[in-house]
């Protein structure tokens, strides 16, 4: 009998029934799974054979020109100013030192030199690492990052993926190894702007790539991965941990030997905290070059990689800044204590303190060494703050002398120095802290050449990051005394000599005269020493002598006189008050003026830029100053110059401005400056080859201090320029000009010997017959 199911259907023993092994079914699923395979690796292959021909040009590889920023240098080649979205210096593949490639490699792509674009090794390792839960890995080259950077968004797609793998191949096909890895270390982004390698060594380190160690080109190569995580301003620990591992990876890889190894994981790293900080201080001076060049490249200025060389010098740049600095903090040395810039309540948790107070500091940056501090703790015996970078800071004894009085419990709660008070804190002689506070006032100072104006040193102002304001150039200020060795300069071509004769005495005029109202000057110590030389009247500053001069010769044509120095005749209106410098003038203006007298009487306008290069070398653009010597630039008699020389000289030698003496030179001149009300502090004096203006004022014109002259605020810093920047210069005597005749110790111009010329002058009413006949008598007279 057969035997049947009880469904009716055959039993799978039966005849004609296929049996479904499990051997059979992986077959036919691994033919399934192999013939979707081939189908997909026949529609990719295809794909990418349809993609490859539309790949993108490699032109901006094959012919790498990265944006280039403005590089502003100084004469001696010391970078002072960086400009432009992308701070990059290109630096060619022979020229990056082994230790910074092999950096790179270690942690980037170790087998760069072994693979073809696409490193299948490495795909492999980093897939079986993440499957085994390791922390992600992943196995772009080099060559595969420089694609995506050039060519490629950044966007997790398939589809970008495959343009990656196509592009590596293509570039490895068309540069060779040495090329990829000279484009990755250019134009990699490395945190801080800094584009490239050998711009973030400068950056991070203040070094020249080439100079670097093993310790620090690891903490280089640490940064493209993630610029922000591992940047070691902003994340010192995170960074550091990175480096620690790229050390690992280039001994364990053989690049390093054990004791470079250990040599390195033990060295401090010293990172410049400021990072947009150059070797020198002089932000206005790169400042100045960047607008000059862009009047002239527009956008081009940068992208192009163009090289701006200034006339300035390091040590002469160096020596203007710390002069400066030393004389606005010597002038609030003298000046009381404002009391405290701000307040915060510092809470009690640790943590909610440190977030509170690094938050408040930041709102008040250190102005170089002058540290914002947040104070801690404070009695009148010691004062407890901590800086921004968290260092702990104790102040006492002197130290505590400048706000000694805020200490107290009589000090009113809104200045008082107490707990939750930013102030500031400095270091005398690099040692002890002290109290001190942020200028109110400002300053400028200007030295130039005086054969052909070359600027040697330019300081705009006290802090350049808290004031752009640039003083040298943009502040008009009333010159005061400074102003008069021009007019007395006119006079010398009206007929008066050093030895004239005029009257100390008080004078006035009505407001005819003075193109305004009624007018009685009044001389600075409000004393009046009669008739005196006018040698004598320069070198005591005297402004009786000034106005008396001035009303002689004409207002008017003093005014037209002074254009002759390069001062703007609109700002200096003709009217007898121009004899005390009451016009307007600016520090760059001013040290042109007096390089006049210095060079013997050739106009020559300060200069800047004395050269523009492109990024190879090629100059475009190169300075022909006017030049001193030269008789189309001659602006005034030699013999003018050669006299008013003598006359400043003087004013060093026994008048306003003896405290030069320290220089210990004979030729040196020069002459104070104080405007009415102490309002504006001046020092312009000069060798024969170098100019140097100093000023002192507020932004918003108010009193000095009533015994505050140019004397005692702007001639310390001139003296403290010069003291550096003369000393590679002889000293040097005048030689006396043709056209002059000696008669005792004055000199004249020949055409005006002693006994002609203006004998005498009566700018008040006339007297009697006899007493006019008196005064004739009297040779070289002006009363």
């Amino acid at each position: 009998m057969k035997s049947s199911t009880t469904d009716g259907k055959q039993s799978p023993s039966q005849p004609g029934g296929r049996r479904a092994t499990p051997k059979r079914i992986l077959l036919i699923a691994l033919g399934v799974l192999t013939g979707t395979a081939l189908a997909a690796l026949l529609v990719v292959v295809f794909a990418l054979a349809m993609a490859y021909p539309n790949l993108p040009a490699l032109d901006t590889l094959t012919d790498y020109r990265p944006k280039m920023p403005l590089r502003i240098f100084s004469s001696d080649g010391v970078l002072i100013g960086e400009f432009g979205e992308e701070r990059r210096n290109l630096v060619r593949i022979k020229d990056i030192p082994d230790v910074m490639k092999k950096a790179v490699l270690a942690i980037e792509d170790d087998r760069f030199y072994q693979h073809g674009g696409v490193d299948y090794t490495g795909i492999l390792r980093a897939a079986v690492h993440n499957a085994t839960g390791g922390a992600r890995q992943g196995a772009s080259t080099i060559t595969q990052q420089v694609a995506r950077n050039f060519f490629l968004s950044s966007e997790q797609t398939l589809k970008r993926k495959a343009y990656e793998v196509l592009l590596a191949w293509k570039i490895e096909q068309n540069l060779t190894k040495d090329q990829i890895l000279e484009v990755y270390m250019n134009q990699i982004y490395l945190g801080q702007r800094a584009f490239g390698f050998s711009s973030a060594a400068q950056i991070y380190f203040g070094k020249n790539l080439k100079d670097i160690t093993v310790a620090e080109a690891a903490m280089l190569a640490g940064l493209p991965k993630a610029p922000s995580a591992y940047n070691p301003v902003v994340n010192p620990k995170r960074a550091r941990t990175r480096q620690q591992y790229i050390l690992l990876r280039m001994h364990s890889l053989g690049y390093i030997t054990d004791a470079q190894f250990e040599t390195a994981k033990a060295e401090p790293l010293k990172i410049k905290t400021d990072s947009g900080e150059f070797g020198v201080h002089a932000e206005y001076v790169a400042e100045m070059a960047r607008q000059l060049v862009y009047e002239q490249f527009k956008e081009e200025t940068y992208t192009r990689g163009l090289n701006v060389f200034t006339t300035v010098s390091k040590a002469d740049q160096d020596a203007a800044y710390l002069a400066l600095r030393r004389g606005v903090m010597d002038y609030e040395k003298r000046h009381s204590y404002r009391g405290p810039e701000a307040y915060i309540d510092i809470p009690s948790a640790k943590e909610d303190a440190d977030e509170a107070i690094e938050t408040e500091l930041a709102e008040h940056p250190d102005s170089d060494d002058i540290i914002a501090a947040m104070v801690l703790h404070a009695t009148p015996a010691l004062i407890t703050a901590v800086t921004a970078s968290g260092e702990e800071i104790k102040i006492s004894g002197a130290g505590l002398t400048f706000a000694r009085e805020w200490l107290t419990e009589k000090a009113p709660p809104n200045r008082k120095v107490k707990r939750g008070a930013v102030i500031r804190i400095t270091q005398e002689g690099g040692t002890a802290w002290s109290v001190t506070q942020m200028p109110e006032i400002e300053s400028a100072f200007v030295a130039a050449d005086t054969t052909d104006g070359a600027i040697r040193a330019l300081v705009g102002g006290f802090d350049y990051n808290r004031n752009k304001f640039n003083h040298v150039t943009q502040a008009w200020r009333q010159p005061g005394s400074s102003f008069k060795p021009f007019i007395y300069s006119a006079s010398l071509e009206r007929g008066l000599s050093p030895a004239t004769i005029i009257n100390d005495a008080p004078i006035s005029f009505d407001a005819g005269q003075t193109g305004g109202q009624a007018w009685e000057p009044k001389n600075y110590d409000g004393k009046y020493d009669g008739p005196m030389t006018m040698r004598k009247g320069l070198t005591k500053s005297k402004n009786m002598i000034s106005i008396r001069i001035l009303h002689k010769i004409g207002a008017k044509y003093g005014q037209e006189y002074t254009t002759r120095f390069g001062f703007d005749a609109d700002k200096n209106p003709p009217y007898l008050t121009l004899a005390l410098g009451a016009g307007a003038t600016t520090p760059l203006q001013m040290a042109g003026a007096y390089a006049v007298f210095a060079n013997g009487g050739y106009r020559v306008s300060p200069y800047l830029i004395a050269k523009v290069t492109d990024a190879d070398g090629k100059v475009l653009s190169q300075a022909n100053p006017d030049k001193a010597g030269v008789d189309a630039n001659r602006v005034i008699d030699e013999r003018n110059a050669f006299l008013m020389d003598s006359m400043l000289k003087d004013v060093v030698k026994y008048g306003t401005a003896t405290k030069a003496l320290v220089l210990k030179r004979p030729d040196i001149s020069g002459k104070t400056g104080t405007t009415n009300d102490s309002i504006d502090a001046w020092f312009a004096g000069y060798t024969s080859k170098l100019v140097g203006i100093a000023w002192i004022g507020y932004d918003q014109p108010k009193n000095l201090g009533n015994k505050e002259t140019g004397g005692g605020l702007a001639l310390p810093i001139w003296i403290g320029y010069m003291q550096k920047a003369l000393k590679n210069y002889p000293v040097e005597e005048r030689v006396v000009p043709a056209g002059l005749v000696q008669a005792g110790e004055e000199y004249y111009y020949a055409e005006n010997p002693p006994g002609t010329g203006v004998t005498s002058l009566d700018v008040g009413t006339r007297g009697t017959p006899a007493e006019e006949k008196t005064k004739d008598a009297v040779k070289n007279e002006l009363f």
